[in-house]
């Protein structure tokens, strides 16, 4: 199906991005519209959003506390989006879809939105703050075991991702569907190109005050986790980048 082949390009060119990207991290600016912490407000889905062309779907939710370089649902919106449609336009033939000053049609939906099935990715950030609503929980289950794919980023140190998995676990049973670490032999990792290593990438702000780290919880986030949550056929369901900001290499 055309949304399975848009799904797995997609996703290709997430992995894509994460080589390619990293090398010009720091020469780029990913905000659009906006600078530093100012808020953008979300740009809802609606059904003529949608027209068989690729959309970068950013999911909406609550945040039951702060993160340091965090803004919660938002945080690297709408510069992530954005770049991302750039980079996945120009790196495949998938028609991404523009609105009508030509810039990329991405959108945010709440997770409980029927529109959410339009979305080949869904894309979340700054995770380690969510908490889901039961609602919530049972669309995205729902949304995940049909098909659906689910990215989230940006997310670090041992607290943020206890409370991800937490939430992550109300969606998908641990007992059923484990979390696992993606080996570097996974198809994922060699599809599209051959990736020998997932960076840890900080946001730029944080690497100009340290002189060049780019572990944002110091010891407490010591190197980037690329992990998994796979179906009963191995279909990844959802992909993790923890300790690292992949978003801001786009």
């Amino acid at each position: 199906m055309e949304q399975d082949r848009v799904r797995r390009l997609a996703a290709f060119a997430l992995l894509a991005a994460m080589v390619a990207g990293t090398s010009m991290v720091f020469a780029q600016r990913i905000w659009v519209g906006g600078g530093g912490f100012r808020r953008t407000p979300p740009k809802w889905a609606v059904h003529e959003s949608f027209d068989g062309s690729f959309n970068y779907c950013r999911g909406f939710y609550t945040s039951d506390r702060r993160e340091a370089g965090g803004t919660g649902w938002d945080t690297d919106f709408p510069g992530a989006d954005n770049n991302f449609s750039v980079r996945f336009a120009e790196l495949t033939m998938v028609n991404v879809r523009v609105d009508e000053t030509g810039q990329p049609d991405h959108v945010v939906l709440r997770l409980t939105d029927p529109l959410l099935y339009h979305c080949p990715i869904l894309f979340m950030e700054d995770v380690g703050t969510i908490h889901f609503t039961d609602e919530e929980v049972e669309h995205l289950r729902a949304f995940l075991l049909k098909g659906g794919f689910l990215y989230v980023d940006d997310f670090w140190g041992s607290r943020a991702w206890i409370q991800w998995a937490r939430e992550i676990g109300r969606v998908l049973s641990p007992d059923q569907y484990p979390i696992f670490d993606i080996p570097i032999d996974h198809a994922i990792m060699h599809t599209l190109y051959d990736v020998k290593k997932i960076e840890q990438v900080s946001a730029i702000q944080f690497w100009s005050r340290s002189r060049g780290s780019v572990s944002e919880r110091g010891l407490d986030s010591p190197h980037a986790n690329f992990r998994g949550i796979a179906d009963e056929r191995g279909r990844l369901m959802v992909v993790m980048t923890h300790n690292t900001d992949i978003s801001d290499t786009w």
